[in-house]
């Protein structure tokens, strides 16, 4: 079981740059592939951004990429989202999840691909 606990959300405004972390609990977190959801007011959860539980694959949602990207650090046990170029429809609660695994290749993409989830954090981007 791993626990995840994200930080780093704030208000920006727009065009700035974030980066948002996610440390995991646990001594196994080299295990799990990663990956960062977001759920704006009144949408539903969507895929941001997923890595492999080596970090050689990433994958991005075709709204942020170019724009976002996601890394992991296994000897910190810590997953990052580094946010450039931030639009007011951002704007949403930033939550990152793991599945474990044991394909060291495979990232995933979906909210039911993923078992655990960390409480989320807030990125506020103004115009």
């Amino acid at each position: 079981q791993v626990q995840l606990v994200e930080s780093g959300g704030g208000l920006v405004q727009a065009g700035g740059s974030l980066s948002v972390s996610c440390a995991a609990s646990g001594r196994t977190f080299s295990s799990y592939a990663m990956g960062w959801f977001r759920q704006a007011p009144g949408k539903e959860r969507e895929f941001v951004a997923g890595i492999s539980r080596s970090g050689s694959s990433t994958y991005y949602a075709d709204s942020v990429k170019g724009r976002f990207t996601i890394s992991r650090d296994n000897a910190k046990n810590t997953v990052y989202l580094q946010i450039d170029s931030l639009k007011p429809e951002d704007t949403a609660i930033y939550y990152c999840a793991a599945r474990n695994t044991y394909s060291m290749g495979y990232y995933y993409t979906t909210v039911t691909d993923y078992t655990y989830w960390g409480q989320g954090t807030q990125v506020t981007v103004s115009s």
